[in-house]
């Protein structure tokens, strides 16, 4: 009987996998507006991601490298991450190992990572840019090609 971890590694902890935060998610889904479900959710790291990665886009249209959008994204997927660390460590995350890509409510934690390193990049903040890259692979291997950062 030849039984592995999701990750390979029989010693190390266990992964953790974040509960559904549905009513946030849901509105999302139908559409609501990214900044209303923040404000009436705002530990939920999926509303700040979304919040992020649309600021990126819209960074992304404008002709200065470092503009408003781009330090927008930077203070939205700040808050994602931290909101997200406090729902990891509450759900027994000891600041390491798995935390999987493949679990839907672990993306709102994961997608604020990559947003966040996406907007350190374009800060020039490369010491950021490489620690959010490292924790994302330590999260889930994964996570950074999902993410369009590999």
């Amino acid at each position: 009987m030849n039984r592995m971890t999701s990750f390979g590694d029989l010693l190390g902890p266990q992964p953790v996998l974040l509960p559904d935060l549905e009513e946030a998610e849901q509105a999302l889904l139908n559409k609501a507006d990214p900044v209303r479900v923040a404000a009436d959710h705002p530990a939920a790291s999926i509303a700040w991601a979304y919040l992020a990665e649309a600021a990126l886009a819209r960074a992304q249209e404008q002709d200065e490298a470092v503009n408003h959008d781009v330090v927008a994204a930077y203070a939205f997927a700040r808050t994602g991450y931290h909101r997200g660390l406090d729902l990891l460590r509450r759900n027994g995350w000891k600041g390491f190992g798995p935390v999987p890509w493949s679990h839907e409510p672990n993306q709102g934690f994961l997608r604020s990572v990559g947003a966040l390193a996406k907007a350190a990049k374009l800060v020039g903040e490369n010491e950021e840019y490489a620690r959010c890259l490292d924790l994302l692979e330590d999260c889930d291997p994964r996570a950074a090609a999902e993410l369009g950062l590999d």
